[in-house]
């Protein structure tokens, strides 16, 4: 009989490269193979399983809800989006919403959003400044939106109107604006770039300066939002509220939603303008309101603010006894692992062979990414199994 990877291998098209293991459960902060080989999951769904695998959150609001209603369709109004829109305008300070399936679709949505209050704001202004090394997705906009030229170069030619600028540098910013700038796009901290961690007067500078020459400001918020960074959206660590922001992943708990929210000021659509199928479904929105709502009521975010801190510590004593050890950074639970040379991907499967799923977000730095629910003594383990893959690595050279 053919493995799962020689079945894979038949169907799927190459757009990726899979870790050699069959995942078959899932509970909490671990996971199971097909062997019955367990894990910690420090990738979480890259950032999507924000409560834990088969949480009672999700599960049960799933089940309730798939035997009401499932889907059909934004012809008609349905409670579980409009409770889930109320609670995020409540508490992002933002005032209208967009829901779609996945964070490209929110980031596509804001692009365009942007793209026509330029047009009606700013004499037909259409272009967009964003940041070299950024992630914004995987459509012919998003790629070209982000600052990864590998990703876009084969798809050429590429929509116009995005100028990329050194990220972290208002300088930058400051000189590439022109009559035709619409906006700003940003991640308030670059996730697949490396958890590349802003100064910290550069958004509130980014703000400013948007204010300053009339532009929107448009935060990618779909790996740092919904508690991912200390707070329920990483903006409000700097104190200030984007225009346009974008959200994915955790706000689902691993069931795919997504949405991109406006201010006033920018609430430029209007009938015609945008639309989805499935997007804001019954099934999806149910879910992701059970999240949400347990996040606020918890106070999640300050609880990830305190494991995060206590991983940053953790994953900082490994500096001074691995020579191959750089430096930690990230905020909250989103925690990237620099090496002094490009180990990451040897260290990555060292780390799956003990038992610890984490990705090599770039060749010589890993990332952690666990559950927003993970427990102390698994953040514990987790560094514990680094430190060992570390040792046996070093001692092989």
């Amino acid at each position: 009989m053919p493995s799962i990877a020689e079945r894979e291998a038949a169907v799927f098209m190459r757009t990726g490269v899979r870790a050699p293991i069959n995942l078959v459960r899932g509970q909490g902060s671990r996971v199971w193979d097909a062997d019955g080989k367990e894990y910690l999951d420090f990738i979480a769904g890259i950032a999507t399983v924000s409560l834990g695998h088969s949480s009672p959150i999700v599960v049960d609001a799933l089940k309730k809800q798939a035997d009401t209603l499932i889907h059909v369709s934004n012809i008609f109004y349905t409670e579980p989006q409009i409770d889930l829109a109320e609670l995020l305008m409540a508490q992002s300070g933002m005032s209208q919403i967009f829901y779609c399936n996945s964070g490209a679709e929110a980031n596509e949505g804001s692009i365009k959003l942007a793209r026509k209050w330029g047009r009606q704001h700013r004499d037909g202004a259409y272009e967009i400044i964003v940041a070299e090394g950024g992630f914004h997705g995987r459509t012919l906009a998003t790629i070209t939106a982000s600052g990864t030229p590998k990703y876009a170069e084969p798809f050429a030619p590429l929509p116009e109107g995005f100028v990329h600028v050194p990220y972290n540098s208002i300088d930058a910013l400051r000189a590439a604006i022109t009559a035709q700038t619409a906006a700003i796009m940003l991640e308030p901290l670059q996730g697949e770039g490396g958890v590349i961690v802003p100064d910290s007067d550069y958004l509130p500078a980014v703000r400013a300066l948007c204010d300053e020459h009339n532009l929107a400001l448009v935060l990618d918020e779909i790996q740092t939002g919904m508690g991912r960074c200390g707070h329920l959206f990483a903006f409000q660590r700097y104190g200030i509220t984007p225009d346009i922001m974008s959200l994915a992943k955790g706000l689902g708990g691993g069931v795919p939603v997504a949405a991109f929210l406006t201010n006033d000021r920018c609430a430029v659509f209007e009938p015609g303008d945008h639309g989805t199928t499935f997007g804001g479904q019954p099934l999806t929105t149910a879910v992701a309101l059970a999240v949400t709502r347990y996040m606020v009521d918890q106070d999640l975010p300050a609880q990830v603010e305190a494991k995060g801190q206590h991983l940053m510590e953790r994953l900082r004593s490994l500096e001074d006894r691995h020579p191959s050890v750089g430096a930690a950074r990230g905020q909250g639970l989103l925690v990237a692992l620099e090496f002094t040379s490009d180990i990451a991907a040897d260290v990555a499967a060292a780390c799956r062979e003990r038992g610890l799923l984490v990705n090599n977000v770039r060749p010589n730095a890993i990332r952690f990414l666990p559950p927003l629910t993970v427990s102390d003594a698994e953040l514990n383990q987790a560094v514990d199994i680094v430190d060992a893959a570390l040792t046996a690595l070093e001692s092989a050279d």
